[in-house]
């Protein structure tokens, strides 16, 4: 396989250009792919620097998609943005993914009209790839889609399921729907009618699972709607930040013996605090397009960046989207013959 070209949005998000590019040249260390910075020629080009910087070509476009932008606005002025110019080079295959911290609903439009969804799925779905305890999980939708149907939730799972496999290494992920109960009567219309339709789905579904046991690895799998899904991961994020900041405080708050304790833990803390970070997972994939989509956090600092750029190789190596659709298209012939 050829190196993977990935197109980077220097402009999105809110510490741009100088996070994204930063980012970029820390991927460009580390990665062997291709990187290509979209965006205002002008102010990226001074800030590349270091051993690979001659090796990432910059795609000049002048402007930049603000970040409380309304998607159609977005749409129309996306010939001269550099996410709509990133997008469209996935589109005419001068890039094999794209990669952006910006305004993810802009994204989202831009990316849907531009690349439209693989044959036989409704709806792309943001999965975030969560730390649990014994592994990683995938949680999908997680806030492209506020309001499904429930043939939109058994696709999530067909394409989390498909994800799971290619790039997390798993081999028969386990399926679940997001509910308030695990017994199968419990929930609501959406989830019950999802549910039945995901145990006709070619994946291992296995019924429901609540909040409670995502990080205990109850499944591989977690299905949602966008309004849960994006409340269960700004909860998830915000409760990891909140007890980050109250292990460090009474760390370094406490008595001289704490401390010099503190300072023998730093190694095993370091890598805790590593462990549960957003940003080590890098971005999540917009699964169910015809192209490789990965967004990531607006906040995003180089290293967030670094890791969306690998999960955006990762994904095209994996040929995920292949994947997806092996799994589809069987599926499609027998609700025909239905």
């Amino acid at each position: 396989m050829n190196k993977s070209r990935i197109a980077v949005d220097a402009m999105g998000g809110d510490h741009a250009p100088e996070e994204i590019v930063e980012g970029t040249l820390l991927a460009a260390d580390e990665y062997d792919a291709e990187l290509i910075l979209v965006g205002d020629e002008a102010r990226i080009r001074p800030m590349l620097h270091g051993p690979h910087a001659s090796s990432i070509r910059i795609v000049h476009a002048p402007e930049a998609v603000p970040m409380d932008q309304h998607a159609s606005q977005a749409l129309r002025s996306s010939e001269r943005t550099s996410l709509g110019v990133a997008v469209s080079m996935v589109k005419k295959g001068e890039a094999d993914a794209v990669v952006s911290a910006g305004n993810s609903g802009a994204f989202l439009a831009i990316a849907l009209i531009r690349l439209r969804t693989i044959e036989g799925i409704a709806r792309p779905a943001i999965a975030t790839v969560w730390p649990g305890l014994d592994g990683p999980l995938v949680l999908l939708d997680s806030g492209a889609n506020v309001d499904c149907r429930p043939e939109w939730l058994e696709q999530f799972g067909i394409m989390g399921s498909a994800y799971a496999k290619a790039v997390l290494g798993i081999a028969s992920p386990r399926v679940a729907v997001l509910s308030l109960g695990e017994e199968r009567t419990k929930g609501n219309q959406l989830t019950l009618e999802a549910a039945d339709l995901l145990e006709k789905a070619p994946v291992n579904f296995i019924g429901n699972i609540e909040g409670k046991d995502i990080f205990f690895n109850h499944a591989d799998v977690i299905v949602a709607d966008g309004f849960v899904g994006n409340v269960v991961l700004k909860t998830g994020e915000g409760m990891a930040a909140a007890m980050g900041r109250v292990v460090k405080d009474m760390l370094l708050g406490g008595s001289i013996v704490t401390k010099m304790g503190t300072a023998m833990l730093a190694p095993a803390l370091r890598g805790l605090r590593r462990r549960f970070d957003y940003e080590t997972y890098g971005g999540a994939p917009l699964l169910g397009l015809r192209g490789n989509c990965i967004v990531t956090h607006g906040r995003a600092s180089r290293r967030g960046i670094k890791h969306a750029i690998g999960t955006a190789i990762a994904e095209y190596e994996h040929d995920v989207l292949g994947k997806i659709a092996e799994l589809v298209r069987p599926h499609l012939a027998k609700e025909a013959e239905v």
